[in-house]
């Protein structure tokens, strides 16, 4: 560990909020799998990545704020990473950050009220992890007084995709300064004018106080909030290892961000410049720059190929897609196994406009991801047709699937990768590669993975209808319904 973090007197304690849909980054980010979990820089995704910057001999075990939707995800990609949680809250609902910061807060604060919290979203990248270890010792200890403390980026573009934080006096590099005040996202003249004047640093999200300070915050700024968010911990239940929160006292909450809640409306912050590369990868430009585009302005990923290209993001998701460019000039490409999004760079942020229009024709791509990532594993579907669908599944080592049965199909499985246990009515057999079995409709069945290897296998389904609902479910270890 750096040196520096020896400035700290006590741990700091990780608050990763893990939620959010992630509509600019369509069509890798989607509601069912949002671009915190994927590997869009690096080979991590961006979620580990956070999750690994934030561990250490300094840092306490993370708690991480998601939604039922994803504690399995977060999970899985926690032990890939090899990082324990302290604790994982799950939101009955998304209600933005303001009530995900609370909860966090009163659920720490019941071990440790001088507990120092360092808030930070799962999807930013930051480049130097030495040189943000450094920023957060400088705002510890005036987070240890009483302060709230964010951390300002010093900005190097006019842009208008970021909020900023306008400061009280003048900017010096290395010492946290006193905020003046928050500044909504600009339009380009502004955004010239502020990075001209030298007072203005992009608002990166991040925060770091007291569990004690924030509560008194929420309790003078945004009191509304404070009953129903105690009441949602105070009856938090465990679930599998989660911390469900209460959902008719979280269903009381303001769906607020905590800049709006109580940021905006407090006199005690403090900043601590930035100045080490950090992207909160906003859009697909932002993407664009942070991958390193070559001499021509081109960045490459999958096996995507330009020729004449410049100023130009080629990216495929699908092994067997090859997406080739010609001739083209400031373009975002982006090509996934059902859905392709070509867009001019400078209209980045509106990539959003076309997942609303997707909405609003019930397209299944508009917040499905194709590949359905469950607690046991994952599918996805490869060919769909008229009464019949194939799919292929992933089990991981260990997992099993509920016992269920269907009403409308029946299913062949054939194992490609690894051993299945398969239970079907009342015998249960063992499956190695290369061999199926039979699932007639309406018989009970379970498949398992009992070896050390993740167990792959085609499913191809037959029958009147096709749809997920269609699971008459009598024993699931994950408790679902």
């Amino acid at each position: 560990m750096n040196s520096s973090t020896t400035l700290r007197e006590k741990m700091i304690h990780p608050i990763i909020l893990c939620g959010g849909s992630g509509t600019r980054l369509w069509p890798l980010s989607r509601k069912s799998y949002p671009k915190q979990f994927s590997a869009l820089i690096g080979e991590e995704s961006l979620f580990q990545a956070t999750a690994r910057r934030l561990s250490g001999p300094d840092y306490a075990a993370p708690t991480i704020v998601t939604g039922s939707d994803f504690r399995f995800i977060v999970t899985e990609q926690l032990v890939a990473a090899g990082i324990d949680p302290g604790a994982i809250l799950i939101e009955p609902e998304g209600r933005n950050t303001a009530p995900a910061v609370l909860a966090a807060a009163l659920h720490v604060a019941q071990n440790d009220p001088d507990a120092l919290l360092l808030v930070a979203p799962s999807d930013h990248v930051i480049e130097d992890t030495d040189a943000f270890n450094r920023a957060v010792n400088l705002g510890c200890t005036a987070a240890a007084a009483g302060d709230l403390v964010t951390f300002g980026i010093r900005p190097d573009r006019a842009e208008t995709g970021y909020g900023y934080l306008e400061l009280a006096e003048d900017f010096k590099a290395g010492q946290p300064v006193r905020l003046k005040c928050f500044v909504e996202k600009p339009d380009t003249d502004k955004a010239r004018e502020m990075l001209k004047s030298g007072r203005f640093l992009w608002n990166a999200g991040i925060f770091l106080f007291s569990a004690k300070a924030i509560i008194e915050a929420f309790q003078s700024h945004a009191a509304d909030l404070v009953a129903p968010v105690e009441q949602a911990v105070a009856n938090a239940k465990p679930d599998l290892g989660f911390l469900r929160l209460g959902s008719k006292a979280w269903a009381k909450a303001d769906n607020i961000s905590i800049d709006y809640a109580v940021m905006e409306r407090a006199d005690n912050l403090t900043v601590v410049p930035f100045a080490a590369g950090w992207s909160d990868l906003g859009d697909w430009a932002a993407v664009w720059r942070e991958a390193v585009p070559d001499e021509n302005g081109v960045s490459l990923a999958g096996p995507a190929t330009a020729i004449d290209c410049t100023n130009t993001l080629l990216r495929s998701e699908n092994p067997g897609l090859e997406l080739v460019g010609i001739g083209l000039e400031n373009i975002i490409a982006v090509a996934m196994p059902d859905a392709v999004l070509v867009a001019d760079k400078s209209r980045a942020q509106q990539v959003k406009l076309a997942v609303q229009a997707l909405h609003d024709k019930d397209a299944l791509q508009a917040g499905q991801f194709p590949r359905d990532h469950r607690p046991w594993g994952w599918f996805e579907s490869l060919v769909i047709g008229k009464r019949f669908q194939v799919k292929r599944i992933v089990v991981h080592p260990g997992a099993a699937l509920s016992l269920q049965s269907h009403v409308h199909r029946s299913e062949h499985w054939i194992v490609v990768e690894g051993t299945a246990l398969v239970t079907i009515g009342e015998s249960q057999k063992l499956v190695t590669e290369n061999q199926s079995v039979y699932i007639p409709v309406g018989e009970k069945h379970r498949m398992e993975n009992p070896g050390k290897v993740p167990m792959m296998l085609i499913e191809v389904q037959t029958g009147s209808y096709l749809g997920e609902d269609d699971i008459v479910r009598f024993e699931d270890v994950y408790a679902r319904e």
